[in-house]
């Protein structure tokens, strides 16, 4: 957490007021009273009684999320975003992604971009879990990792075929069918190198494309969960944005998108908004190495500035503003803020990678996570079969004579594995 640390006094030595107080409440962890919404980042009773300390026993209350290690509450709503960044990839954040984790087992990914694959294996959670994907429009830095997610979750042991939903286009080739099904195809010589080596059955890749245009229609209802399309603007005809409700909490995301009418409809009173925020247009010409021509363009344009951003969550007034898609550091977060600080005095919370909101119908508690980079997929949540070799595609004859097998190496290792695992698996001949 120095990181942050750092960056939070960065900015109060920049900047000035309440507004850049607040968001140094969401940062470091500190207690903040915003629009009636109380949110809660150190225990009410060491704020009033001092520390309770013990030399054995745990910190009841942890300032930090550790993955797999809190149960959610069946009327408990968990957002992580595992992907805050800007097109151009970097090591600090991954491109757009939002893991919505529900009260009830269910789990969605809103867009996949560039690197946050890295950041969902990071979060601990069994690959069969991870089985259901929004995208709001084609652009790498929004379903870049999902590839990766498809071929390396198979390898990471998901059993489910995985399930992506994702806009039309103004033509066939614009669309989302069009671009799995040319994904797969990428993947050709991969997918069938893994025929009789293991357990394929998540390698099914299930599709549900609808119209772009359609206005607030329900694309999803599932075990009491209702996910709806808004349309979006951003480059082309085609992206979209998604709204999700469920036990009376909603959840809006835009993925990419000027602002516009559906948006300001029907996110109205969202318990957590999510919006691009991207770069100041004088930040793409110092940092991004921009002409003032594209910055503007691309800025104001293609993108919402954090400045039209604010304008946006002042009409919508969620309980939580959240702003992302932008490169978070210390000298671009205090421009981005008095940006959004002209327009907009609500809550808010401009992400970064790892950064967790607990949702109930009380409280919105924001956290970070601190994870292990030492990563290894969790076990299947069903029994795996083992690989059929009668399907397996095999060497030429030509690959095949420049093996050098060293049977007695071989035949040693799968001796001792039989031997520990109590299993029978004859060696190759």
């Amino acid at each position: 957490m120095m990181i942050r640390q750092r960056q939070i006094k960065a900015i109060i030595s920049k900047t000035c007021g309440a507004a850049m107080f607040t968001l140094a409440a969401f940062l470091v962890g500190a207690s903040a009273k915003l629009a009636g919404i109380e949110i809660n980042m150190i225990p009410p009773a060491s704020a009033a009684s001092g520390p309770s300390a013990s030399p054995v026993k745990a910190l009841q209350t942890r300032e930090v999320y550790y993955p797999g290690t809190e149960d959610l509450a069946a009327d408990e709503m968990r957002v992580i975003a595992c992907g805050t960044g800007m097109p151009n990839a970097r090591p600090k954040q991954a491109a757009a992604c939002f893991l919505v984790e529900l009260g009830n087992g269910d789990k969605f990914l809103f867009d996949i971009g560039s690197g946050s694959a890295e950041r969902i294996s990071a979060l601990k959670i069994p690959y069969d879990y991870l089985d259901k994907v929004f995208i709001g429009h084609l652009h790498s830095d929004h379903f870049g990792d999902l590839g990766d997610l498809w071929i390396g979750g198979v390898i990471g042991n998901r059993i489910n075929p995985l399930r992506v939903w994702g806009p039309s286009g103004s033509k066939p080739e614009y669309g989302t069918k069009y671009a799995l099904a040319h994904m797969e195809k990428m993947y050709t010589w991969d997918s069938a190198s893994r025929l009789g080596n293991v357990d394929i059955r998540g390698q099914v890749l299930e599709v549900h494309e609808f119209d772009y245009r359609a206005i607030n229609k329900e694309i999803y209802n599932e075990n009491g969960v209702s996910i709806r399309t808004i349309p979006a603007i951003h480059a082309l005809d085609g992206p979209v944005s998604f709204i999700l409700e469920w036990k009376g909490l909603k959840f809006a995301f835009s993925s990419d998108t000027f602002p516009n009418k559906w948006w300001m409809k029907y996110t109205k009173d969202a318990d957590i908004a999510i919006h691009e925020c991207f770069i100041t247009p004088e930040d793409l010409v110092k940092k991004q190495k921009w002409t003032p021509g594209a910055a503007l363009n691309v800025g104001t344009q293609i993108h919402t500035s954090p400045a039209q951003f604010g304008k946006v969550m002042s009409i919508i007034k969620p309980r939580l503003a959240v702003g992302y898609h932008f490169f978070n550091d210390y000298d671009t977060l205090p421009n981005v803020l008095e940006a959004v600080r002209s327009t907009y005095d609500g809550p808010l919370a401009l992400a970064i990678d790892f950064m967790v909101f607990n949702i109930t119908k009380d409280d919105i508690r924001v956290r970070m996570a601190v994870t292990d980079e030492d990563i290894w997929p969790q076990p299947a949540t069903q029994a795996k079969l083992p690989p059929d070799a009668s399907k397996r595609i095999g060497f030429s004859d030509f690959i095949f004579g420049g093996r050098v097998n060293f049977k007695e190496v071989v035949d040693r290792i799968y001796s001792e594995i039989n031997e520990k695992y109590e299993t029978e698996i004859p060696p190759p001949q």
